[in-house]
């Protein structure tokens, strides 16, 4: 078994097993990439690919490889970073993940600035789900993620590093729109868009009902911020989403916002990346150029 095989079928999973595109990637062809696949699997006695007519699908065998050679490539990746970090940092490549929100409001202005100091580093970004990414960090397939907590896992590093305060937006004129604070009673009266039901931002709300005994009626549930926003803007429900994301909305007139009345409702987000002896400098200076501008994000309400 050969490195250069391993690269081979890492570079084929990251192009949805198209095996034209990963040859393309690698700067071989296409019969090349097939052969070093098939000497692979007379080598190990197995199967690493359904070959279908339209597309390939990885077999059992070949989910184990891939995990395995993804595990490889970030040992070397890491020995090399270690060997270089003497020296200023100029080139290597991070893998960053984090949900939507992040993705939209946060990490454009952080990764700019980042490239601006490292412009050699290869720069990839990945937005999904809460235990999506967990699992892409354990497979070595992401480097490091901005997650709203909690996470509970003993595999993974969480350093909390932002905590934003959630406010009720409705748009302008709704009923709510001339409130500054809103008794929780009243919450229960109106259509809900919400962040879908499985991520933390939403089991932190979902939590803030039970304790009020809030029955909530949800007319929409989504993942992307802007979509929620859109919904609200056009009438169609409230929400309750972080201050930040409507702090520019805010200022042109968009939307109207209020606190819940007797309670100060967070989120806190926290880095999260697997557990080791050893923490690439790509890493650390990505944490430490986002320290630096913390402040910019998790805007408080006027008065907070």
């Amino acid at each position: 078994m050969k490195l250069q095989q391993l690269r081979f079928l890492a570079t084929v999973a990251q192009n949805d097993l198209n095996l034209t595109a990963a040859a393309a990637n690698l700067h071989t062809t296409q019969p090349a990439v097939s052969k070093q696949l098939k000497l692979l699997e007379e080598e190990l006695g197995g199967q690493l690919l359904h070959r279908g007519a339209r597309r390939a699908a990885l077999t059992h065998s070949g989910e184990l490889l891939l995990r395995t050679a993804n595990r490889v490539q970030r040992d070397m990746q890491e020995v090399a970073s270690q060997i270089s970090d003497t020296h200023a940092l100029h080139r290597g490549t991070l893998s960053l993940a984090g949900g939507m929100t992040v993705c939209m409001h946060i990490l454009p202005r952080v990764l700019r600035k980042y490239l601006r100091l490292y412009k050699e580093v290869d720069l990839r970004v990945v937005s999904a789900a809460t235990e999506t990414i967990l699992r892409l960090i354990r497979n070595h397939e992401v480097d490091l993620a901005l997650l709203t907590l909690p996470i509970v896992a003993k595999d993974v590093e969480v350093v909390p590093v932002l905590k934003e305060e959630m406010v009720v937006v409705t748009a302008r004129g709704h009923p709510l729109s001339r409130e500054r604070t809103i008794d929780p009673s009243r919450l229960g009266r109106y259509p809900w868009i919400l962040y879908e039901a499985e991520s933390n931002t939403r089991k932190i709300l979902e939590q803030f009902f039970r304790e009020e005994e809030i029955q909530v009626h949800v007319a929409m549930e989504t993942e992307n911020v802007e979509i929620i926003k859109a919904m609200v803007a056009a009438g169609l429900g409230i929400t309750l989403i972080p201050y930040a994301a409507i702090v520019k909305d805010v200022r042109h007139g968009r939307f109207a916002y209020a606190r819940v009345r007797g309670r100060r409702l967070h989120r806190e987000t926290a880095w999260v990346y697997l557990k080791s002896d050893y923490l690439p400098r790509s890493i650390t200076e990505m944490m430490r150029v986002f320290d630096l501008m913390k402040d910019q994000f998790g805007s408080k309400p006027p008065g907070a």
